[in-house]
This record gives C-alpha cells, structure tokens and sequence, in this order.
C-alpha cells in the first residue's frame, strides 16, 4: 500500500507505448471493480490513435499530456449496453432518468480508479482529467457515444517523465467522520487550512494572482461560480440529449 501513499500525478511521458497485454490485464482488473448489482453499466473507450487524441485536446482544454500520452481512456456512464439486453430479453427497461445515470457515473468512476491503481501499481503515471464533463457533449460527438451513454471522468496513462514533488493533503481528520458529521467551527476551517495557507508554493500562488486569501484564487480565478453555472446548465442539456432526463 506504501506506492498509494507516493503517488503523484504525472502529466509528463516518455515514449515508450504501453504494451497490448499489460493495457488488457490494466483494463481486466478495472473491470473486476464493484457496481451497482453487477450490471457493470459503464464504458471505457481507449484511445491511442493521434489523430483523436488531437480532436480531444480542445474538450480538454488543450492540456498537453492529452495528445503526448500514449493513451487517453475515456470512462462513460452507459446504460445503452444493458437497456438494448433488456429489450432483446422482453424486459421493460426504466433507465432513462437521473438516478440511473448517478447509479452508472458511480459505476464509471469507481472503474476508473481501480484502473488508475492497478496502472500505478504496474509503474505506471496517470492524470486525471476532470474537464470530462465539461465538454461532454463535444466528447459525446468525437467518440461517437450512442444516448444513455455520457463520459464522467478521463485519464491519460504512460511511462512516466517526471517525478513531481508529492502535492499536499489536507488533514485525516478533514475528511474522515467518526460515527456521524462533525460540523467545523470557524477555528476548525482554521487549523484544517493553516498549512496549505501558509506554504511557500500556494503564498507562491496568491500572489501571482493578486489575491488576498488562497480561498480566492478557487473562487475567483480557478472555479468561479459564472464557469460552474455555465457548464452545469451545459451538462445537463447533455444529460437531455443523451436520454437521462427523458421525464
């Protein structure tokens, strides 16, 4: 378990393609991962070809490692597979609506860290790309995704280039709850965030932004509330479009 607690983000790769057997057994061990009552309605798409890794880069926000990285895998939401069995089966199939599209963007995500484990476990480097959803739709057309199919999260992998120093964590007691939520006070959020506040790297990052507070560079400059309301109003016409929110 040491590596997990080394791992690193690598946005950074060598050239060395990811051998046909080792990707297989990666992808074989993603697929061993739980879900919800073992419909497994989720789809990875691989992508290795240039020419598509080039038409991805911009759903991505051009971010380098998108077109450098031997493979780019694409985790979807996919209730098409088991809806289309249903009906062959004289099944009357209820999956077109929000809670199964929850139920099967779990099943995604839960895949594609157990992917991004088994990847590192085998020396491996992965980022992961959270503009999936963004540009959903955009991705939707380049993949050619059928309706109740959505991405929810991408990763590229490789062999490493780079050994980034390790990015900080908050606290355990942050994010871990004994027995029920314990609320924060004000000294709480205090002592929780005083260590990130105070490195050299995030006053570094204050800055540059011309910022007062760390906490305004998120809310200003990283993920403002215009960016989340707009691609929350476009992710939810993707949801439409593609058959989840029918009713």
């Amino acid at each position: 378990m040491d590596f997990l607690n080394q791992r690193r983000t690598i946005r950074k790769y060598t050239d060395k393609p990811i051998d046909s057997e080792l990707m297989n057994r990666l992808l074989t061990a993603a697929c061993r991962a739980s879900n919800t009552g073992n419909m497994q309605a989720y789809s990875i798409v691989l992508t290795t070809d240039a020419d598509i890794k080039k038409q991805l880069a911009p759903t991505h926000f051009n971010q380098p490692m998108t077109t450098q990285a031997p493979a780019v895998l694409t985790f979807c939401a996919d209730f098409n597979r088991f809806t289309k069995w249903c009906a062959q089966r004289n099944a009357d199939a209820g999956y077109d609506n929000f809670q199964s599209f929850i139920a099967s963007a779990v099943d995604a995500i839960i895949a594609a860290q157990t992917f991004c484990v088994a990847a590192e476990s085998e020396g491996l480097g992965i980022c992961y790309l959270g503009t999936a959803t963004y540009n959903a739709g955009e991705i939707i057309d380049i993949l050619k995704l059928p309706k109740l199919v959505v991405p929810v999260t991408a990763v590229t992998v490789g062999y490493p280039a780079e050994t980034p120093d390790l990015t900080d964590r908050l606290p355990l007691r942050a994010v871990v709850h004994q027995e029920t939520y314990q609320d924060f006070s004000a000294d709480d959020i205090d002592c929780l965030y005083s260590e990130k506040e105070n490195s050299d790297f995030y006053k570094k990052f204050i800055a540059e932004h011309n910022k007062e507070t760390l906490a305004q560079v998120f809310t200003d400059v990283r993920y403002t509330r215009k960016n989340n309301e707009f691609f929350s109003e476009k992710f939810v016409a993707v949801l439409k479009r593609q058959g989840f929110l029918s009713t």
